[in-house]
């Protein structure tokens, strides 16, 4: 790729969930499947998600944002990404309440610091054609699914729902005692999920808090995933096992998730930025500490 053509980005992460911003608005480039997999596989680039912002396709947004994960597939939604923008933007303009557009929706972010940024993430869909399922479902609280010997399965009854992505929560009594590295690519891909889901573990550990890790489809195994404590969130207070508040626990951190009355989900939670970047198509050169 020529000088003139090398894209800047920013190395970021949300509770250790890997992100890189890269803003196209000033052109029209658009990166394929094999430009997102070299970019992911470049040290000094690598990413859970890549954020890439184009020229904005809404009025009162400030762009249309591409998510992509490692494996070069697209993903309608990611929270500790949107945190991550919503701060890159406030750093261009000063402004502390933007808009942005994704596939799945339009997303409002609110920054009072580095480390409480908020995103709406809109309304959770329940059905099962919403999420989607391959089949009917009458109560997404608990589907017909499972892993292990039929009369004693090591997981089983996940709860669906789809917070821009599909998800699929195991409510469990201690996430860490699950081989998650082994279940989650057979869950990922499970032929009840069409358009493959996020697998989570889940512990309630009171009213108000949740200790959670994350498959994420496309990527592993990931320190934090956004949506996933959105998604878990909302599974848990629709179940009546936690109130409409909750403080969600990664292994990278605690994100603050609210259902508001208004049915919607505000999630609250900080970022990092580690450096800036040049991708010049084979290669990437790291632009400052």
């Amino acid at each position: 790729m020529p000088a003139s053509q090398s894209v800047p980005f920013k190395k970021m992460n949300g509770l250790g969930n890997e992100i890189v911003v890269m803003d196209l608005r000033a052109g029209q480039r658009t990166l394929t499947p094999s430009d997102v997999r070299s970019i992911a596989a470049a040290p000094g680039s690598h990413f859970d998600q890549l954020m890439v912002l184009h020229a904005p396709r809404t009025a009162g947004t400030a762009a249309f944002v591409r998510i992509y994960n490692v494996d070069g597939s697209e993903s309608s939604a990611c929270g500790n990404g949107t945190r991550c923008i919503g701060w890159t933007e406030f750093q261009r303009t000063g402004q502390r309440q933007m808009r942005f557009e994704t596939k799945a929706s339009l997303l409002d972010v609110t920054v009072e610091d580095i480390d409480h940024i908020t995103v709406d993430m809109g309304r959770p869909r329940f059905g099962w054609d919403e999420i989607p399922l391959a089949e009917p479902f009458h109560d997404t609280r608990a589907i017909e699914l499972q892993i292990g010997p039929i009369d004693k399965p090591a997981l089983h009854s996940p709860s669906v729902v789809n917070v821009g992505n599909p998800h699929a929560i195991f409510w469990v009594d201690d996430v860490d005692a699950y081989d998650l590295g082994r279940f989650g690519p057979m869950l990922e891909n499970h032929p009840i999920f069409p358009e493959r889901a996020n697998i989570s573990l889940a512990h309630v550990t009171a009213r108000d808090a949740i200790t959670l890790r994350v498959w994420e489809r496309g990527t592993g195994l990931t320190k934090a995933c956004g949506t996933a404590a959105c998604a878990t969130a909302v599974a848990a207070m629709r179940k009546g096992l936690t109130d409409r508040k909750v403080t969600v626990t990664l292994p990278g951190g605690p994100l603050v998730i609210a259902w508001t009355p208004e049915d919607r989900i505000l999630m609250t939670g900080p970022v990092e930025v580690e450096h800036d970047g040049i991708w010049a198509g084979d290669t990437v050169a790291r632009a400052s500490a």
